[in-house]
């Protein structure tokens, strides 16, 4: 399965991006998906996940209030809304997926061991 995560760019301290993430070769809609950064320098970690129905989601505790992770089954897609970033929000940002996960707990379990991972998308925030 081969995820694809879009959306990073550059955004002044405060401001708002959207990443989406979507897999063109096969449907994500029986799987949890997962949200993931990477630091240099540093391992990927965890960011927030979501139920394969949507109705279950879990966040890192640095990103809750700010972040919102939904999914669009219909269109294949789960997003990472980013509002109030900062400057350490700046990373590279990965979707994961495994398909032994429907549920969230699934994903943080796995860690980084998930079996399938999108290219990242680079989020850049200026202060």
């Amino acid at each position: 399965v081969q995820l694809q995560a879009s959306g990073g760019g550059l955004v002044q301290a405060g401001g708002s991006l959207a990443l989406s993430c979507t897999a063109p070769e096969r449907t994500l809609s029986s799987y949890a998906v997962g949200w993931y950064r990477q630091f240099p320098g540093r391992e990927r970690e965890f960011v927030a996940a979501i139920a394969w129905k949507g109705e279950s989601v879990y966040y890192e505790d640095s990103v809750k209030g700010r972040f919102t992770i939904s999914r669009e089954n219909t269109k294949n897609t789960v997003y990472l809304q980013m509002n109030s970033l900062k400057p350490e929000d700046a990373a590279v940002y990965y979707c994961g997926a495994d398909l032994e996960c429907s549920g969230w707990y699934c994903l943080v379990l796995k860690k980084n061991a998930l079996r399938y991972w999108g290219k990242g998308t680079l989020v850049t925030v200026s202060s």
